[in-house]
């Protein structure tokens, strides 16, 4: 992971261990993520309720997604299958749901424990192929701090 990505991590790890709500602990992160990473240009977090995955807080432009069934697009894939999805073109991609005409790739993150999903962090880029290795990391150790924060 390179110092950036470092740095991010450390520091929304230190936010949502700080954050006084769930809620706080969402919204810190993805402004975080926004923020310091600039091939993120859109970042958001979809909470599982039932079958069905729930926008959350998000930064970017509105998206027309604010509810997404389980086994739909490649957010409802994540969860489905309980695993990290790149996707480097999402025009190639069938199960992509167009949020901007400008999207060009994505990665979805399962919010997990215990193999329980409570949702997933959503990270779109305006950039073909925008995310490697190093974005996997530092979201799966996000997501994996986020959990702590769901109640069992």
């Amino acid at each position: 992971m390179d110092a950036v990505r470092a740095e991010v991590l450390s520091a929304v790890r230190a936010a949502v261990d700080a954050a006084p709500s769930l809620e706080a602990a969402l919204d810190q992160t993805v402004a975080s993520l926004k923020a310091h990473l600039p091939t993120y240009t859109w970042a958001g977090v979809y909470l599982l309720e039932g079958d069905t995955l729930v926008l959350g807080p998000y930064r970017g432009k509105p998206s027309p997604h604010t509810r997404i069934p389980l086994h739909r697009g490649i957010c409802g894939a994540a969860a489905s299958e309980q695993q990290t999805i790149t996707v480097d073109d999402v025009h190639a991609d069938p199960r992509y749901l167009a949020c901007s005409i400008e999207t060009r790739s994505e990665i979805v993150v399962p919010i997990m424990r215990d193999g329980i999903v409570y949702g997933e962090i959503d990270i779109d880029s305006d950039q073909p192929a925008a995310f490697g290795e190093a974005d996997r990391t530092l979201l799966e150790a996000i997501a994996a701090a986020l959990a702590g924060r769901f109640p069992a």
